[in-house]
């Protein structure tokens, strides 16, 4: 990881605006973790009152902090607040009882710091697997963090998370609720090992809606399904997938059944969930898949991921390569139903293909033209029923290789 990276062709102009959302302070700090020169630790601090749900990688060679949140995440302790300590540079998976102490270690320091219970401090970290975390570059800087809290620090944040990302991503929403204003912004890291099981990246989530854990745990699992279980980059499912969603209820709002809080919630997930995609190792397309027509929505989805996931389709877009035949190759291959002579494939809006062979009215100029786009989409219907999915992924390029040929380097 030496070499600097060049920002994604596909990143968003800049970094958006991010509100204040009252009830959470951050802080970052250079640790010298794994990266020399730049921030790699981040604190986020929620106040007293604040309730948070998450969803975590489903890999069974998930690290230590994976492990660790997922037995505190159900907890009943937000009277005390919470904590959110991140570290870039070393994931800590892997690593044997060295890493489950690591937590340990990590969490008492960081509840020493910050006067939040143990039970209240959940842990990431993101990076190289295998290695053993150096820990005490972190506990070294936890008092320097806690006095260094801010609440307009969410955008230095996006950054200390980052690790082969070539930009910090951030997105928030503001839904009004009885003529009040609820505010939602959050943060994520991804660029590579990016498969759907969950979110395989790292994501907060900070609101400061007025919720109950188990309705706000209800609304994140629900979007998460449709969001970050819906984007893929290398097929590839992280060891260190964690989203946390944390309200701090500082607004007063009751949001409890208010579709606009969810809607506003689904928007900001679903808007990472794509930056991450458009960050994607080496990436120059962003490709949108939809498929319709499938027996049930989950064949439609593993239909839809099979195309995503299929390395021959892949570099077919980065070649800028018309082939619908990998795109009938993948839904072949996917395992759910599928009838050849039933389907049919468009390259955008141009109809390639159709009843088992290609459309009498295909332009493969046409088609040509939408591939040389940054933005394409690819629909295919399967002609059996009304199960319908779509999943977000990227083109695959040399430049994935060469990150990932020397990622610990």
């Amino acid at each position: 990881m030496g070499k600097a990276l060049a920002v994604s062709p596909l990143a968003p102009a800049s970094f958006p605006d991010l509100p204040v959302i009252d009830g959470v302070r951050f802080s970052t700090i250079a640790a010298g973790v794994r990266y020399q020169g730049r921030t790699d630790v981040m604190l986020a601090l929620l106040d007293p009152g604040t309730a948070v749900a998450g969803a975590f990688t489903r890999s069974a060679t998930r690290s230590a902090p994976v492990l660790d949140c997922q037995e505190k995440i159900s907890g009943d302790g937000a009277g005390s607040g919470a904590a959110i300590l991140v570290n870039s540079g070393n994931s800590n998976a892997f690593t044997g009882k060295g890493g489950v102490e690591a937590v340990r270690a990590i969490a008492d320091a960081t509840a020493q710091a910050t006067g939040v219970p143990q039970a209240r401090v959940f842990t990431s970290s993101t990076g190289v697997i295998g290695e053993p975390l150096p820990f005490d570059r972190i506990t070294a800087k936890l008092d320097a963090l806690a006095g260094t809290l801010d609440a307009g620090g969410i955008s230095e944040a996006a950054k200390a998370i980052m690790t082969t990302d070539t930009f910090p991503k951030g997105a928030a929403a503001e839904v009004s609720i009885d003529g009040k204003t609820v505010r939602i912004a959050g943060i994520a890291k991804g660029s590579g090992m990016i498969a759907p099981d969950m979110a395989t990246m790292l994501v907060y989530i900070f609101t400061d809606a007025k919720i109950a854990r188990s309705d706000l745990q209800a609304l994140v699992s629900a979007s998460n399904e449709t969001t970050f279980n819906c984007i893929t980059v290398d097929s590839d499912t992280s060891t260190s997938d964690t989203l946390l969603v944390a309200a701090t209820g500082a607004s007063g709002v009751e949001v409890t059944g208010h579709d606009g809080f969810a809607d506003g919630l689904h928007g900001v997930m679903i808007d990472l969930a794509h930056q991450v995609v458009r960050d994607g190792e080496g990436a120059t397309k962003f490709v949108e898949i939809t498929v319709t027509g499938a027996r049930t929505d989950r064949d439609a989805k593993t239909h839809a991921l099979s195309v995503a996931n299929s390395p021959l389709v892949k570099t077919a877009i980065a070649g800028e390569d018309a082939n619908w035949g990998r795109v009938v190759m993948a839904v072949g291959k996917s395992g759910a139903e599928a009838d050849r002579d039933l389907l049919s494939i468009r390259f955008g809006d141009v109809l390639v293909a159709e009843k088992g062979w290609v459309s009498p009215g295909y332009s493969e100029a046409d088609a040509a033209a939408h591939m040389k786009g940054q933005n394409l989409r690819i629909a295919v219907d399967i002609g059996l029923g009304c199960g319908a999915a779509t999943v977000w992924t990227c083109d695959l390029t040399h430049g994935y290789i060469d990150i990932n040929a020397d990622y610990r380097s």
